[in-house]
């Protein structure tokens, strides 16, 4: 779990240095690397304030209260006690697309989301596997993670296209012994997004699987959660969620088709891999758990 802390630490901080170099470039001058670090810290802020909200609209999440749903907010419950975490808010996304996300910015401005697909779907131990999962997110803070590390790298985007028009039709900086050089030029239009861009995946995936063995440490079920993550893997294709696709890291499994040149950009390990690891670690939980089925 500390590896990989600092691993996704590692990779935050390289996404900002990324970020800053970009500012540079499209400068041309120092002041380049003041602008992209003030950047970064502004999105990194308003990414931590308004995580929660964006993602939540998003995805039409409707807040749901305990009358509405009592087994539901007697199992988070459970779970949150067992975490040693506060009891999160709860939204409910109208679609029969299966999914599950968390938000907020720290665990006591926290909300966990469900879908009406997930809950009709998955056995009552399959979906507390996953809220689980959820709620391991909200205790390592992973959410604030996803959401910084996505708003800088659609700074890093953002810039690149600035400079491709401005190579396009004029010169983008006034000082051409850097503007015009053509290494910067494509680091900034193609290398430095396509960085970003996977090395947000590569959070994404790291923090994934720390939150699958979290699920697992709260549960003692890691089976449950691997029938789970089937399910979910097989109907999720076959009813797509719609939703902002730079949000899609949050999910417990990807919305998106991974098929053809997307499977090189997936955000979430294969789903193949999680369920190895699972059991692997059922069978390190417990031997006999392997002919165990969820119910």
């Amino acid at each position: 779990m500390i590896g990989n802390q600092i691993r996704t630490a590692a990779l935050l901080g390289l996404l900002s240095g990324i970020l800053v170099l970009a500012g540079y470039y499209l400068v041309g001058n120092e002041q380049g690397l003041i602008l992209g670090l003030i950047f970064a810290a502004f999105s990194s802020f308003g990414s931590w304030y308004y995580s929660d909200r964006m993602a939540l609209a998003s995805y039409a999440a409707q807040p749901v209260e305990r009358s509405e749903a009592p087994e539901l907010f007697d199992m988070i419950k459970r779970l949150c006690d067992r975490a040693e975490i506060p009891m999160p808010k709860l939204f409910v996304v109208p679609t029969q697309s299966p999914n599950a996300f968390a938000t907020g910015r720290d665990p006591d401005h926290a909300a966990v989301a469900v879908t009406q697909g997930i809950v009709e779907l998955l056995s009552p131990a399959e979906l507390e596997c996953v809220l689980a999962h959820e709620l391991t997110h909200v205790k390592n803070r992973d959410t604030l993670t996803q959401a910084v590390a996505g708003t800088i790298a659609g700074g890093i985007t953002f810039l690149g296209r600035i400079l491709t028009f401005g190579a396009l039709y004029g010169p983008v900086s006034r000082d051409t012994r850097r503007g015009g050089n053509p290494l910067g030029l494509l680091f900034l239009i193609v290398l430095a997004p396509l960085s970003a861009g996977l090395i947000q995946m590569a959070i994404s995936r790291t923090r994934e699987f720390a939150a699958d063995q979290g699920s697992a440490e709260i549960t003692q079920n890691p089976l449950a959660l691997a029938s789970a993550l089937e399910k979910l893997e097989r109907i999720g294709h076959e009813i797509p969620m719609n939703g902002n696709p730079a949000l899609s890291p949050l999910l417990i499994v990807n919305p998106l088709s991974t098929k053809g040149l997307q499977s090189l950009f997936r955000t979430h390990p294969p789903t193949e891999e999680r369920i190895r690891r699972l059991t692997e670690l059922a069978q390190q939980l417990q031997p006999s758990m392997l002919n165990a089925q969820p119910t």
